[in-house]
């Protein structure tokens, strides 16, 4: 079915595109995505001031300790008392300040917010259930029945598509070996594991068409698991799940075992309660 909403995006060319341009990030579409850019650029910004600091050493000590102003060298076992202590204060630095503090941010937002799972019987979310295979992701919403599995499910091929504003939740499977669904715009990714559900949930806030890629090396075709994720405004969305859930309802094959590849969906509500991820 095509999406008479959007249109394909104009790809930049990337010859017109300045430096600073071409190493950003792709756009954050997401509730929580801005969480991910702050841990990675302050794990940058560190490890770079870290960087300069041992270059300032490094070239600093060589140029005071050139062979013009020290013709007879100068050795060192590097065990005196002031050597410790300059040594001891660096590490406890580089400890606290980036390996950390990098574990404080990232466990708070982990706890507080990434397995923060909706509760199903109190919020209207979109349930999502995923089946990663070499090399292709198949993606399924429940029918009009709200029922998993079941000749209405609308269920697609490389192509997402949700709403704007609400959380969607992610169940994910693997056919074969393992995957990893990945959406640069949100900045999330959980591995497709055969033989056991990984899940994920995700806040999309701005519609428009955007990359689903594959972040695990999973074979040969690695590069082909590319699909499209459509974002659509409540509205335009229900209009197109409703004519979806018609089209699926007459064209899906009760005969067919490859379209019932679903489960009994397994609420997050009772995850929750069990402490489960």
């Amino acid at each position: 079915m095509e999406n008479k909403i959007f249109t394909e995006p104009v790809l930049k060319n990337t010859e017109s595109l300045g430096f600073f341009e071409m190493i950003q990030p792709p756009e954050d579409i997401s509730e929580h995505g801005h969480l991910i850019d702050y841990l990675f650029n302050y794990t940058t910004v560190m490890n770079i001031f870290f960087f300069f600091l041992v270059c300032i050493g490094i070239f600093g000590f060589s140029y005071l300790y050139h062979r013009k102003r020290h013709p007879k060298p100068y050795y060192t076992y590097g065990n005196k008392k002031t050597h410790i202590t300059v040594a001891t204060v660096i590490g406890i630095a580089v400890f606290l300040g980036i390996d950390l503090n990098i574990t404080r941010l990232s466990n708070n937002d982990y706890t507080g917010i990434f397995i923060n799972w909706p509760d199903e019987s109190k919020e209207d979310v979109v349930k999502v259930q995923v089946l990663a295979q070499q090399w292709a992701w198949n993606f399924r919403q429940a029918g009009a029945d709200g029922i998993f599995n079941t000749q209405d499910d609308v269920v697609t091929l490389n192509d997402l598509r949700v709403p704007a504003g609400k959380k969607v939740v992610f169940q994910i499977l693997s056919k074969d070996v393992i995957h990893s669904l990945y959406f640069p715009n949100a900045r999330r990714k959980t591995d497709a594991i055969p033989g056991r559900m990984t899940r994920m949930w995700i806040q999309f806030n701005k519609p428009g068409n955007y990359d689903i890629a594959c972040a695990e090396m999973c074979g040969t075709y690695h590069y082909r698991m590319a699909a499209k994720l459509t974002v659509y405004e409540e509205e335009d969305f229900n209009h197109w799940l409703a004519e979806a859930h018609q089209i699926y309802n007459s064209v899906n094959d009760p005969e067919d075992p490859n379209i019932y590849w679903g489960w009994k969906w397994n609420s997050t509500s009772s995850n929750k309660k069990l402490g489960m991820n």
